[in-house]
């Protein structure tokens, strides 16, 4: 799953994005109004946080932006603006959600993982293939019941795949997914994410298995 974090202060947004990727987002980051537009018009977002006061403007200005054009993407604001008026606002504006600064990390996670698990939003409760649960709010994977320990990349791909069991997903949107603009990774990344997770599963006596689409993707599907 793949965040937009907004924020022009360095060493936050660099902080919250490094969390985030620790919980298994893909994460990229802006630092104004400009460079946002930019990077919702090349990709899309399941959910972003958005700064108000930002070096080009309000924040507040691209979420209507964004609500004008109908899209619906879930967004928190994430602010030091802390004056009741200034959260009816905001969320009068369209946030879904409203945080203010000093926060605390993890109930920041915590609501964009509620934020996703709205309906029509990314994240379900409990995602199943034969044996295989993934259980979205605490990323807890297991088979046949028993816990499998996976890295927050790894849980990130069983997941886009458990979304799709049974049909293709496309390299694109995976790789999409998982990685974000400033992720370093090689020509061979996502094969190797996946050789992983294959070898995994097969360890752990998973009733599934991801099967190569040359070309196209992957695809879990029952054995």
């Amino acid at each position: 799953m793949r965040l937009l974090v907004v924020e022009d202060e360095p060493a936050l947004a660099g902080l919250l994005s490094a969390a985030l990727q620790r919980a298994g987002f893909a994460v990229d980051a802006a630092d104004g109004l400009r460079a946002a537009e930019e990077h919702l018009q090349l990709v899309g977002y399941d959910a972003a946080i958005l700064d108000l006061g930002l070096p080009d403007g309000d924040g507040l200005t691209l979420l209507a932006r964004l609500r004008r054009r109908g899209n619906t993407l879930p967004v928190l604001i994430l602010t030091a603006r802390d004056a009741p008026e200034d959260r009816v606002n905001g969320l009068d504006s369209g946030a879904d959600d409203y945080v203010v600064k000093p926060f605390h990390v993890p109930e920041l996670i915590s609501r964009v993982r509620a934020l996703l698990r709205r309906p029509n939003a990314a994240l379900g409760v409990v995602l199943h293939a034969g044996n295989v649960a993934l259980d979205t709010p605490t990323r807890g994977t297991s088979v046949g019941g028993a816990p499998l320990p996976l890295s927050g990349r790894e849980t990130a791909l069983l997941e886009m795949l458990l979304r799709r069991a049974g049909r293709v997903a496309a390299r694109e949107a995976i790789e999409q997914g998982l990685y974000g603009f400033d992720t370093p990774t090689g020509p061979n990344a996502l094969e190797v994410a996946v050789h992983r997770l294959r070898k995994r599963l097969q360890d752990a006596g998973a009733s599934v298995q991801i099967h190569t689409i040359r070309g196209v993707g992957y695809m879990l599907a029952a054995e």
